[in-house]
């Protein structure tokens, strides 16, 4: 009796929480086709393609500045975890000095506010000639994504130790190869977890890449913050839901190359 109410309980949240999702996308899609809705109507009052000729609209260049935003956080997503990786290793199985410092300095840029770190980095930046570059905006990226990375990947090396590594010395293998078809397979969820929200995290900066950028290196988020601001509905939506099916894809993807690596077959037996 109390499995069958217990079952009840999770498929009712379970709808609850379907419905949380569905219903505000309903909502956005239903917005990219409106025209005029004013309150309090149950349905629009007039319906428009404005936001969908905007979008494919050849000199809003919305796809081929989604598809370098895209790229531009897949690089900073790549390299966050392959630094996280490292980092949360040297952290969790060796002893130096500093040790300390570096753990604190993985969450200080999440204790700082975001617009005093950014405005007092943005001056560095232009000394460094970082400003108004693509390689300063990864670096600044990457500075905000690491401290999620790292504590992923540090967690799940803690939990995975070396104890397999040193096994796998004991019987010959080099550290190398035992760390590429042992620990690495072990650390892939880790791994694609980091990326996912390195990626996100990055994808969806919108200040930073403003500042760090200076309007020159532009993504996909300059171009939708404004209508954001400036409450064009039909036009926000159009873009949101770019945003939410590009980040959705590309979530795809790097879930089927993780499942297609080599190593992968083997896995169950290591």
């Amino acid at each position: 009796m109390k499995s069958t109410n217990s079952n009840k309980l999770l498929k009712i949240f379970l709808y609850i929480t379907l419905f949380t999702i569905l219903a505000p996308m309903a909502i956005l899609i239903l917005w990219i086709f409106v025209g005029r809705w004013p309150w309090p109507n149950l349905l629009p009052a007039t319906y428009s393609l404005r936001a969908i000729k905007e979008i494919f609209a050849p000199y809003s260049n919305v796809f081929s500045i989604l598809f370098s935003s895209i790229l531009l956080s897949l690089s900073v997503a790549i390299l966050s975890a392959i630094i996280a990786t490292i980092t949360a290793r040297a952290l969790v199985l060796y002893d130096f000095i500093g040790k300390t410092v570096i753990e604190f300095l993985t969450i200080a840029p999440i204790l700082v506010p975001g617009a005093v770190f950014a405005m007092g980095i943005h001056i560095v930046f232009i000394k460094l000639s970082l400003a108004d570059t693509v390689l300063g905006v990864i670096i600044i990226h990457l500075i905000y994504t690491l401290p999620y990375t790292i504590n992923i990947m540090k967690d799940l090396t803690e939990s995975v130790g070396k104890q397999m590594e040193v096994q796998a010395y004991v019987l010959g293998a080099s550290p190398l190869k035992s760390f590429i078809y042992i620990t690495f397979p072990l650390l892939t969820p880790g791994i694609m977890a980091s990326i996912s929200m390195a990626y996100i995290t990055s994808f969806s900066q919108y200040f930073i890449t403003l500042l760090i950028g200076g309007g020159t290196v532009k993504s996909f988020n300059v171009l939708m913050v404004p209508f954001i601001a400036k409450g064009d509905r039909s036009l926000s939506s159009a873009y949101a839901l770019v945003f939410i099916i590009s980040t959705l894809l590309v979530f795809l993807i790097i879930d089927k190359i993780i499942k297609k690596l080599p190593y992968q077959d083997n896995k169950e037996e290591i």
